[in-house]
């Protein structure tokens, strides 16, 4: 699997609000059994969110939610198919984390 490879929620029972999650760890350390990966929730457009924090993603034409202070590792058997690759969408995911990491 590829960083910013975006999966289905191996969550069956948070896969309705949060249907995908993207592998925001680096290829250079395929070697663990996991991968540090961020949540892409459904956008409701009723709520204010920090879009630097929770930058919209296009996944497969459906605009999410990135989940940075979500972000959490998953083991990567759980992690069956790719369903989507948002690397063009990186720089957002990027300054998400930084933005958990140095509140920048």
């Amino acid at each position: 699997m590829a960083q910013y490879d975006v999966f289905a929620n191996p969550s069956r029972s948070a896969a309705e609000g949060i249907p995908y999650v993207v592998v925001i760890q680096s290829d250079l350390l395929n070697a663990l059994a996991t991968r540090m990966t961020m949540p892409l929730a459904v956008v409701d457009t009723a709520m204010k969110v920090p879009t630097v924090l929770c930058p919209v993603i296009t996944v497969k034409g459906k605009r999410l939610h990135a989940l940075a202070h979500y972000a959490a590792p998953l083991p990567a058997k759980a992690l069956r198919r790719p369903v989507d690759n948002v690397v063009a969408q990186a720089s957002a995911l990027v300054s998400a984390m930084d933005a958990v990491l140095s509140g920048i």
